[in-house]
């Protein structure tokens, strides 16, 4: 199967000049476009959560918590990627960190950045922490879903080899060797974002104890993520931790440890 070759720019216009001054070049990319249909997804289904007797929540508090979180993915993102896969180039450039057009965005730092938001606007609004993350977690799973289909969508990272007659095997034109591979961007949209989006939203749907509904979501993203990394293709500029373990799949292990802690933590705070 040849994997669909997509623009990655959806449109773009030159640049252009609007009294005296010169606006341009524009342009829309998919990938961009999949971040604010992410965005647009959490900002509406939040305002559905908001809208529960007795949420807590209000549709600005909601508006107010996503700007937060918006800087928080794009700050925590690029960090992360820089940190964890390319801290070689940022010692010998520093302004690398800065260069985000030149690509590279990291989920974990990314939830870093998410939860510093959190942290942050739980302070600002004297409210718990977990009470937070409780609320949001349930509007992350679809931002997901639409980020890895826009990494499929650019033909970006694409997985490992597979047979030739593998059912979903495809060719992407951006592979050099050209080979049969997984599609590893849809395995990842399906299983961590729809998959993941239906496990939180339904067990979120009924009264939990603090802390569950973000444990839920750390133990389940990170084992999703684990088995995944068998089946996508390492980044070339990373040397395997060893040969049964990827970096991601490292930095995959304290969410899955965090995230038990918190779910047993969570009942035992519920049963006392």
């Amino acid at each position: 199967m040849i994997a669909p070759k997509i623009d990655p720019v959806i449109f773009s216009i030159d640049a252009f000049e609007l009294f005296g001054f010169t606006i341009g070049p524009i342009a829309l990319h998919w990938y961009g476009l999949m971040y604010l249909l992410g965005f647009i997804a959490a900002w509406l289904l939040g305002n559905y959560r908001a809208n529960k007797p007795n949420s807590g929540w209000t549709k600005d508090m909601v508006a107010d918590f996503l700007f937060y979180a918006f800087l928080g993915v794009i700050v925590g993102g690029r960090f992360g990627y820089v940190v964890f896969y390319h801290m070689d180039l940022w010692l010998k450039d520093f302004w690398y960190l800065f260069k985000i057009w030149e690509g590279g965005m990291s989920f974990h730092g990314g939830l870093i950045g998410v939860a510093v938001a959190c942290w942050y606007f739980a302070r600002k609004n004297k409210m718990g922490f977990f009470k937070i993350t409780d609320f949001i977690i349930p509007l992350v799973p679809l931002g997901l879903l639409f980020g890895r289909f826009g990494n499929f969508i650019n033909g970006e990272l694409w997985g490992r080899q597979a047979s030739e007659d593998f059912i979903f095997g495809m060719k992407f034109h951006t592979d050099p060797e050209q080979l049969t591979r997984h599609p590893s961007q849809l395995y990842e949209s399906f299983f961590e974002g729809l998959v993941l989006f239906v496990m939180v939203w339904f067990y979120s749907a009924k009264p939990r104890p603090t802390k569950a509904v973000s444990g839920l979501f750390l133990l389940g993203y990170g084992f999703f993520r684990f088995m995944i990394e068998y089946f996508r293709e390492p980044d070339a500029h990373l040397a395997a931790v060893s040969e049964f373990i990827t970096r991601g799949q490292v930095l995959c292990l304290p969410m899955i440890g965090i995230g038990l802690w918190l779910m047993i933590s969570a009942y035992k705070q519920k049963a006392k």
